[in-house]
């Protein structure tokens, strides 16, 4: 598989396409995953504290046939750290479990009220001891954007944010783009939401592509990262198979109207009643 890269505001490059684990939690689950991907040629792998399987990211780095260098390995600190304050805390865990002394980047998962923009003062230290060898955002609105750029020198290296066809943030992706933020889209097939539509379904059958791959291509050609969560070999490795084929400028277009602004992976219950 050809794996491009996309260079970031911190001079490292970051591969275009990753494997998502977001609720990959069963027994080998994730170690399995990440020996299928790195075997089809991903080189990203993204995780989190919250979703429980960062020790298993770190036994399938370790089982893989890949070194740990040439991987690129992402994780998040999660809501309850930035309030207690725990970010210290949190990233020695992280790292622990992982079992490695850096991650090529590590994200803020949510803005938490009243707490972001220190996490991303103290963040911004693994960065400058090299710990953290790029740090950014995970759901954050171009207002958050702005706040972080009024009380630090740093940019986020990566945005990274729900989207897909029927999540088409435009503006926001362009306010990322405008500001050297690489913009990274997670659940990118929407759950599955849009593989029957009679748009895709139409679009797949022309370009000889599936519907997933359609969807894929299209937030590649809009200069967007992805990293798709899959744990089934077969999918991983379909949903690398993007780069032998480009959507028409016109059929992009028709992608484009899809949009309906909807959201498939929710608001953590701690933020819902407050307005992050």
């Amino acid at each position: 598989m050809e794996n491009k890269t996309i260079l970031l505001n911190t001079n490292r490059e970051m591969p275009v396409i990753g494997l998502g684990v977001y609720k990959a939690t069963g027994e080998n689950e994730v170690e399995r995953a990440i020996c299928y991907a790195t075997k089809a040629g991903y080189r990203l792998i993204d995780t989190a504290s919250a979703y429980g399987n960062e020790d298993g990211v770190g036994r399938g780095v370790k089982q893989c046939s890949v070194s740990r260098d040439e991987l690129f390995i992402t994780t998040k600190i999660w809501n309850n750290a930035q309030r207690l304050g725990d970010i210290d805390g949190a990233f020695n865990r992280s790292l622990e479990r992982l079992m490695t002394d850096y991650v090529d980047l590590y994200l803020i998962h949510w803005p938490v009220p009243g707490c972001y923009l220190q996490t991303w003062d103290k963040i911004s230290t693994f960065y400058h001891e090299g710990r953290a060898r790029s740090i950014g955002v995970s759901n954050f609105e171009i207002r958050h954007l702005k706040e972080l750029e009024s009380v630090s020198d740093i940019v986020p290296a990566v945005n990274q944010i729900e989207f897909h066809p029927y999540l088409y943030q435009k503006e926001l992706v362009e306010y990322c783009q405008s500001r050297g933020i690489a913009v990274q889209a997670y659940a990118p097939l929407a759950r599955g939401a849009y593989l029957d539509d009679d748009v895709m379904c139409v679009l797949a059958t022309k370009y000889g592509k599936t519907p997933a791959q359609i969807g894929l291509r299209w937030i590649l050609q809009k200069g967007v990262a992805i990293i798709p969560k899959s744990t089934q070999e077969e999918r991983i490795i379909n949903n690398a198979q993007l780069f032998d084929f480009e959507i028409e400028e016109e059929d992009m277009a028709i992608i484009d109207t899809l949009n309906k602004n909807q959201k498939y992976s929710g608001i953590p219950d701690d933020l819902k009643d407050v307005p992050f």
